[in-house]
């Protein structure tokens, strides 16, 4: 009997050639779905920042209108002519003019 003499082959080494000669086939599919796997996370997620970011603009959006709907308001209430025509009598002491010296201009 002879006794094998030789070191013991490394297993891992083993595996891989095994996985390179004969099921070259299954570790491209394995390697495929990996990267699809990894491709699927990466999309799920940048759809979820999307979303996220979606809902903050619309928040945002609701905050605007708002805001734009008190300055329409507030404008509305600045142009007010009864408004104008006091504060121009008490800050820079205008007044209407008389109807004799009232000029109308026509234009053609």
């Amino acid at each position: 009997m002879s006794q094998d003499t030789s070191p013991p082959s490394n297993l891992t080494k083993m595996i891989g050639l095994d996985l390179f000669n004969v099921g070259r086939l299954h570790t491209i599919l394995l390697f495929c779905v990996f990267f699809s796997a990894i491709g699927v996370v990466l999309a799920t997620h940048s759809t979820r920042q999307m979303a996220v970011k979606r809902e903050n603009l619309l928040l945002e959006k609701d905050i605007l209108d708002g805001e734009w709907r008190n300055l329409i308001l507030e404008e509305s209430a600045l142009a007010e002519h009864s408004r104008v025509q006091s504060r121009s009598v008490q800050e820079l002491d205008m007044e209407r003019p008389a109807p004799d010296k009232e000029v109308i201009i026509k234009l053609r």
